[in-house]
């Protein structure tokens, strides 16, 4: 089983994510955009027991604007880590925060919100998967 480690920004919180994520891609919210101030957040959806805080967990904080994203990240730094799902049962650990994970999204969700227009040839998704409580309906690029 391939194990990816993870830290903040200051390295005060470390974290790892074992075997594969469940999904990957780009979501193009009003509120990831402003959470991670770019024009598009990459994800990773992990189940939650394949994601684990090895350091510093006393020094993670948690905002949620609403009840599907209990965002995490390091109160010292204010590094971003991950964002809990709960209504999902999952964990998005942020790309970023596992550099040795290779990145291969598979999908845009949110994008009917999106600024930055992407042609890569990846399904786009007005708002979520059906499955996940969306409507399921797909964009043009």
């Amino acid at each position: 089983m391939t194990l990816y480690q993870g830290k903040c920004f200051c390295g005060t919180v470390e974290i790892e994510a074992d075997g594969e994520p469940e999904a990957m891609g780009y979501c193009h919210c009003a509120s990831c955009r402003s959470w991670s101030a770019g024009p598009v957040n990459a994800f990773t959806l992990w189940k939650p027991e394949n994601v684990r805080v090895t350091k510093g967990a006393e020094a993670i904080g948690t905002y949620h604007k609403t009840d599907m994203s209990h965002r995490k990240y390091c109160t010292k730094c204010g590094g971003h880590l991950m964002t809990d799902h709960p209504p999902l049962g999952m964990i998005d650990v942020y790309a970023a925060t596992i550099p040795a994970l290779k990145f291969a999204p598979g999908v845009h969700v949110n994008y009917a919100e999106s600024v930055l227009p992407i042609r890569d040839g990846l399904p786009k998704l007005k708002d979520f998967p059906a499955e996940f409580g969306g409507s399921g309906e797909m964009m043009p690029e």
